[in-house]
């Protein structure tokens, strides 16, 4: 599988997005769902509270925010949207999308590295 790609949310679409997916457990501030132009809201996917807490977005910590976030994604209702996901990335082009600023360190960067491995 290929073509799966990581965006913010509040940025503005892209004609070659193909299924867009918001990724985030929480609603983006400030973003009214018209204007997010999402196919889907999958926040099953989503790290835990504590995870997200923990991991505050250092870089320092991506490497096991990571980890931590792999193994989340074992748990029953976190894999069954994160297969959801699979089969959407196996039918065309995918746009994970995320509020966190830096998304290249963010589990989106994590979950798009997966589908398209």
């Amino acid at each position: 599988m290929t073509g799966v790609r990581v965006r913010r949310v509040y940025d503005e679409p892209a004609g070659d997005d193909g299924t867009r997916v918001l990724v985030d457990r929480v609603w983006p501030r400030g973003l009214s769902k018209a204007a997010a132009r999402l196919d889907e809201w999958c926040k099953q996917v989503a790290p835990s509270t504590e995870l997200r807490r923990w991991y505050g977005h250092d870089p320092d910590r991506f490497a096991e925010f990571t980890g931590r976030y792999l193994a989340e994604l074992e748990e029953p209702e976190r894999a069954q949207a994160l297969e959801r996901l699979r089969r959407l990335a196996g039918d065309g082009p995918l746009t994970l999308l995320t509020a966190t600023v830096r998304a290249d360190i963010s589990h989106a960067a994590v979950l798009a590295g997966l589908l398209d491995a």
